[in-house]
């Protein structure tokens, strides 16, 4: 290879770096959005029967959520089904 040629071709990964670096900053700055976002969540007080509790404890387990992570699903299919009628 000639001197232009490795040039050329170190010019060209130079620009390739320079995009995947761009990338990388997009996906963190997407990321820190995001979890922002989760941040920004309301925080409720629920009470629940003990046996309400116990099934969803249940349920959550095998779907492998959290009991909260289960509740908020359950309550964004309860509030999708709804939207849909």
């Amino acid at each position: 290879m000639n001197e232009d040629a490795l040039r050329e071709r170190e010019a060209l990964l130079e620009a390739r770096l320079a995009r995947i670096e761009e990338l990388e900053a997009q996906a963190l700055r997407r990321e820190k959005a995001a979890k922002e976002k989760e941040k920004a969540k309301k925080q409720v007080l629920l009470r629940l029967a003990p046996t309400l509790w116990d099934d969803i404890a249940a349920w959550a387990e095998e779907d492998f959520r959290s009991i909260n992570a289960q509740i908020e699903y359950l309550l964004t299919e309860a509030v999708r089904s709804r939207k849909k009628k």
